[in-house]
């Protein structure tokens, strides 16, 4: 049976919001983020200081995008008004292993006393600092963030030897709104 679906999310003060069509653009003190929801088969609209998400004989495929487009426009406007940040940390108990960052580029230094230093890029939009030992990403977007802690930790897995042992590596301690 199908039925009316739609979820409303309050727009804060200090916080701009426009709609066109499946475009939503949220603008805060903290920077801009634009997303598209054109996958979606859902309306969105901007009415009275609220944004209006849902669609009309949905069914439960409909209220599943619908609570999904809700949650990401509410990340929106948290992003904006206060960065998401994560902590990771460097641990080592063999080989001191340093991390520097030059603009975009990371490059990881005798990790595990491997002579070739591991390197990858930033993302953009994140920003990113190393003050000794710890590693602090903040990002308005969530996703974005996320993503960079990940590839943190990813670019330091360790592979073909004992991790009860070898224990090194950079590992995320501090999530947004968590501590792990």
């Amino acid at each position: 049976m199908k039925k009316e679906i739609f979820q409303e999310i309050e727009i804060p003060k200090g916080v701009e919001v426009e709609v066109k069509k499946c475009l939503v653009i949220v603008k805060g003190p903290e920077g801009e983020l634009k997303r598209n929801f054109n996958l979606y088969k859902i309306s969105l609209e901007k009415k009275d200081g609220k944004i209006i998400i849902g669609n009309k004989k949905s069914t439960k495929n409909e209220k599943r995008k619908t609570n999904t487009t809700a949650a990401h426009i509410r990340n929106m406007i948290k992003g904006v008004q206060e960065k998401f940040e994560y902590k990771l940390k460097v641990c080592f108990n063999h080989f001191p292993s340093t991390v520097d960052i030059k603009g975009k580029k990371v490059t990881i230094k005798n990790f595990l006393g491997e002579k070739v230093p591991r390197e990858f890029e930033l993302l953009n939009g994140v920003e990113v600092k190393n003050e000794g030992g710890i590693i602090t990403v903040s990002s308005c977007d969530l996703e974005l963030a996320g993503q960079t802690a990940a590839t943190f930790e990813s670019a330091t897995r360790i592979s073909k030897r004992d991790r009860r042992v070898f224990q090194d590596g950079i590992f995320i301690t501090n999530k947004p709104g968590r501590e792990i």
